[in-house]
C-alpha cells in the first residue's frame, strides 16, 4: 500500500514540474472588444478588435483594429474586454 501512495506522490510531484514550464495547464480563450495600441512613433490607435493573437514563443500581440493589423510588443497594447 505504501508503494502505491508512494507512486501517486511522484506522480503528482512530477505533473506539477513538468506543467511549472508552462504558461497554463489549459488553453484558454479571451474576449477582447476594445483595444489601445501604442506605436513606435507615440501615437495612439483605439477601436473595436476585430481580431487579435498572442504568441506563445514571444511578447508580440497582433491586434486588427478598421482593419488595419498591428503587431506589437505586449506592454504597448491595452485589450478590453466590456
Amino acid at each position: 500500500m505504501k508503494k502505491y501512495i508512494l507512486l501517486a506522490a511522484l506522480l503528482i510531484v512530477s505533473t506539477l514540474a513538468l506543467s511549472a514550464c508552462n504558461k497554463s495547464l489549459l488553453d484558454t480563450t479571451y474576449k477582447f472588444d476594445r483595444a489601445i495600441v501604442k506605436l513606435a512613433d507615440g501615437s495612439t490607435v483605439t477601436g473595436k478588435v476585430q481580431a487579435w493573437t498572442d504568441y506563445e514563443d514571444g511578447d508580440q500581440i497582433q491586434v486588427k483594429i478598421d482593419n488595419v493589423t498591428y503587431l506589437v510588443h505586449s506592454t504597448d497594447v491595452t485589450l478590453i474586454s466590456e
